[in-house]
């Protein structure tokens, strides 16, 4: 009878074991993910916690971001449709002072333009936002910002100052999608001007 009691006690010891490691694995795993989602998206980690009040929830969210980005391949444009594009910005920056709304206008069918050119579905804003923010976490929140003040234009309901800034925001999201397009010219340029700076 002991022995059999001994054998039960053991048994339900080897669970509550057994129980407390996949517990603590799965703690482990969660916390692992969740660092490693809040280094891979910074600001729109905080950003998806805010806005569900759930970090679960957040974390789901970026999770599908990712497995949706995924599923498509983006290179950076290049060459001349890059400097085509870096022209094109200056002339909007230049041009925003007597034609602020054609400016902002102009700016988010550029944005567009790259995007797709780069190998982004760009049919539906908020899965652009969103694909934008798995690549360039750093500037997803300008974009919305931007683009808001776009609909507002649109809507005749923005003023010169908000379009100024719109015109900003979208400068931020030009020059990140445009970072990787320098030709190796342009880079090797870059690196002889940084090793200038520094000797």
């Amino acid at each position: 009878m002991e022995d059999s009691m001994d054998t039960v006690i053991v048994v339900v010891i080897v669970i509550v074991i057994v129980v407390a490691v996949a517990v603590a694995a799965a703690v482990l795993h969660r916390r692992r993910r969740s660092n490693q989602l809040k280094q891979r998206f910074g600001p729109e980690y905080e950003r998806a916690v805010e806005e569900t009040a759930d970090r679960r929830e957040a974390e789901k969210d970026l999770l599908s971001r990712q497995k949706r980005r995924s599923g498509f391949e983006v290179t950076p444009v290049t060459g001349q449709d890059a400097s085509r594009y870096r022209q094109e910005w200056v002339e909007i920056r230049q041009g925003f002072v007597d034609k602020p709304a054609e400016a902002v206008d102009r700016a988010d069918r550029l944005v567009v333009q790259i995007m797709r050119d780069s190998g982004y579905p760009v049919d539906d804003f908020e899965h652009r936002v969103e694909d934008i923010s798995v690549d360039h976490p750093e500037v997803a929140q300008y974009y919305r910002e931007a683009h808001l003040v776009a609909v507002a234009q649109d809507a005749g309901t923005a003023d010169t100052e908000q379009l100024r800034q719109a015109v900003t925001a979208y400068g931020q999201l030009v020059d990140a999608l445009l970072r990787e397009s320098q030709s190796p010219d342009r880079r090797g340029e870059q690196g002889s001007s940084d090793d200038r700076e520094h000797t």
